[in-house]
């Protein structure tokens, strides 16, 4: 019998989305039928890839919190949120999978009402935030996953360290790889071959994407990214920005990464994405999570990374030597425990 996967990926920035895709086309590489939920600012990039999905209420508690005040957030988050829960439990029980994997604590708050296990697939913990609200939310909800969930699969640049929450399970940076099912797609519009160890080879043809100097991807709540890609230029590299006038959504990014001599990035999941695609990579943050990430980053000493708070300090760090990370694709691992599980 073929199980039946739900995937479901928080609706705070893309990044969310393409990290939960690449776990659907793992599952899918391995036989598995998937179906998809999240929306927010991932969903344009799901429907790119051809899958269908489902919408729920979107929350944004990042936008309300940080850019805004607890007023926004009891007016806009709050509300959303229990709909968002409603909607998630319905949905469930229409579709009957036999799992749930998801980044989305809402998700996760759901499975509680329907009788499926439950895994767990996020990087968040309670030691990237500075404040004692977002800290003390973080750690009350790690200790409801941890409780509610089969697994708490945690993918990870770094090994294991002091401030990752208890109970979790290490896998590699997960990354939005070319499936062989016809849905996630090269550039070229052709389906790649499946390896053995799940992940897919990118084909040989000569519309893959051009090389470039530097690609600079901004996240959702990333600003001055124009003003970095100008700067870059005038110090005389060849820039690529993402979301620029002259750039198109594409249904994988990993390629474009492998493409570049070096990545500037705010977002952790294009940090992953360098990671496997051993591209040297430039973080330069913006939320308290980003800011979070980038102290573990700093503090373990990772080959590969380097973090910078400024546009003048980011260009003077493209400028000067990074040796390229080396990593797995945790998104084969990840699909693998979840089926595992559910056998």
């Amino acid at each position: 019998m073929i199980p039946t996967v739900a995937v479901a990926y928080y609706p705070e920035g893309a990044g969310h989305a393409t990290r939960m895709l690449a776990v659907a086309a793992a599952l899918e590489a391995r036989g598995a039928q998937v179906t998809l939920a999240g929306g927010g600012p991932g969903a344009r990039f799901v429907e790119h890839n051809d899958y269908d999905q489902f919408e729920p209420a979107s929350v944004d508690f990042i936008g309300d919190y940080q850019g805004g005040s607890l007023l926004d957030v009891v007016v806009h988050s709050l509300p959303n949120s229990a709909r968002r829960v409603a909607q998630y439990v319905g949905w469930l029980r229409r579709e009957a999978p036999d799992a749930l994997i998801t980044d989305d604590m809402f998700a996760a708050m759901a499975c509680e009402f329907v009788d499926i296990p439950l895994y767990i697939c996020s990087h968040n913990a309670s030691s990237y935030y500075d404040a004692v609200i977002e800290q003390g939310f973080t750690w009350l909800l790690h200790r409801h996953q941890i409780h509610a969930a089969e697994a708490f699969l945690y993918p990870s640049i770094w090994p294991p360290d002091r401030g990752d929450p208890p109970g979790i399970t290490h896998v590699p940076p997960i990354a939005l790889d070319l499936s062989s099912d016809g849905r996630v797609r090269s550039p070229t519009g052709k389906p790649t071959r499946v390896l053995a160890d799940g992940s897919a080879a990118v084909p040989d043809d000569s519309d893959t994407p051009e090389s470039s100097e530097v690609l600079v991807v901004p996240s959702a709540y990333s600003t001055g990214f124009d003003e970095l890609a100008e700067r870059l230029r005038d110090a005389g590299h060849d820039v690529t920005l993402v979301g620029g006038p002259d750039w198109e959504c594409v249904p994988a990014l990993l390629p474009y990464l492998q493409a570049a001599d070096k990545v500037v990035c705010s977002g952790y999941s294009t940090v992953m994405e360098a990671a496997v695609a051993g591209t040297p990579c430039v973080v330069y943050p913006f939320t308290d999570e980003q800011h979070g990430v980038s102290r573990v980053i700093e503090r373990t000493g990772l080959d590969g990374f380097q973090i910078e708070h400024s546009i003048r300090h980011v260009v003077r760090a493209v400028g000067q030597p990074l040796d390229p990370p080396e990593y797995e694709n945790g998104a084969g691992r990840t699909a693998a425990a979840v089926l595992d599980g559910i056998e």
